[in-house]
């Protein structure tokens, strides 16, 4: 119990374990904001034009494929478009033909736009004989994104344990407090569970929060969500104590955590948007632990709660694994202390 006291009272002095506690509560409240915002004209291609060069017919066929923003004089049109915060095309317009020019620095997608928009303006009136299919654009078209969004918040949240277990090992390894605790009779498991305890309390703690103020979820799907959330801030916590393990000194262990948190969330998103989930590189992605995480949390907000227990044995897997190679180095460094 001294000890936990003990990792309490740093817990107060560590200013880096408390932001990393209300990070992600803060993230979760400013993505539940996101509710009324629209992210469908982000994505609109942006059209500039002369005022006095361009007929009202062509603004108007220029509005139905995007924005359309009129300028003055020339200068102040390419000035628009050499903006590097733009993605601007600008359009001038010389009898029945337009003609467009770009910065330079535009997207691929702006340039293709770019390149074969006159042609498209000339065939405008030309009549194709395909079969047509409105398809409705929902409403509510950022929840994709809402959704990416909850689940990063969550998994950054779940880092926590990770960031105070490799803080209070390091700062006990400068203190010189490592070598009482090597003398003492304790056991390699109650060190670990010490260790953790804290780390992973804290880890599921921001986690359960984020989750209540920016996720839906439903009864059926309380239990699972548990399960990946504990699992998840155990591995963390794990993950902590190897760091505080191979780490040296203060800056060193800094370095560490920027690079397993990068691991920790990097992978996940990459292979959920490129990779499809049939691949064999999809499969193998779940030797990383966060993976497993992403998935089964973006299961759960999809309403695959079956499929998520696939992802909760995987992390059952990366539990036990972890925890017993960590049992193995640990008692490798006290027999030879002995």
């Amino acid at each position: 119990m001294k000890g936990l006291k003990y990792q309490l009272k740093s817990i107060r002095r560590d200013k880096m374990c408390i932001l990393t506690f209300l990070l992600p509560v803060i993230v979760g409240i400013a993505i539940n904001l996101l509710s009324g915002v629209s992210f469908q004209s982000m994505g609109e291609t942006a059209f500039g034009v002369l005022e006095n060069n361009i007929s009202a017919d062509t603004v108007e066929w220029l509005q139905s494929n995007g924005t359309v923003t009129q300028y003055e004089t020339l200068d102040e049109l390419r000035e628009a478009v050499n903006n590097p915060s733009t993605q601007m095309i600008g359009v001038l317009q010389t009898g029945n033909a337009i003609q467009t020019f770009l910065s330079g620095d535009e997207l691929e997608v702006n340039r293709r736009i770019a390149d074969t928009l006159p042609q498209i303006y000339e065939n405008r009136i030309e009549q194709l004989s395909l079969d047509k299919t409105i398809i409705p654009v929902k409403t509510d078209n950022n929840e994709g994104l809402k959704s990416l969004l909850i689940v990063l918040a969550l998994v950054t949240a779940m880092f926590m344990g990770c960031t105070f277990n490799a803080m209070n090992i390091i700062s006990e390894k400068e203190d010189g407090i490592e070598f009482i605790n090597q003398v003492l009779p304790t056991t390699t498991k109650s060190y670990v569970v010490q260790k953790m305890l804290l780390g992973f309390i804290g880890g599921s703690v921001s986690t359960i929060v984020t989750a209540f103020i920016c996720l839906r979820i439903e009864a059926v799907q309380i239990l699972p969500f548990l399960l990946i959330v504990l699992f998840s801030a155990y591995i963390s916590a794990l993950i902590g104590l190897f760091i505080g393990y191979f780490s040296n000194g203060l800056m060193v262990g800094i370095v560490y955590i920027k690079i397993v948190m990068i691991l920790f969330l990097a992978p996940p998103i990459f292979f959920y948007l490129t990779v499809p989930d049939n691949s064999i590189i999809f499969i193998l992605s779940y030797l990383i632990p966060s993976s497993a995480t992403f998935e089964g949390i973006m299961n759960l907000a999809n309403g695959s709660t079956t499929i998520a227990f696939k992802d909760i044995f995987v992390l059952v897997v990366h539990c036990i694994f972890w925890f017993l190679t960590y049992l193995l180095i640990s008692e490798r460094q006290k027999n030879r202390y002995n």
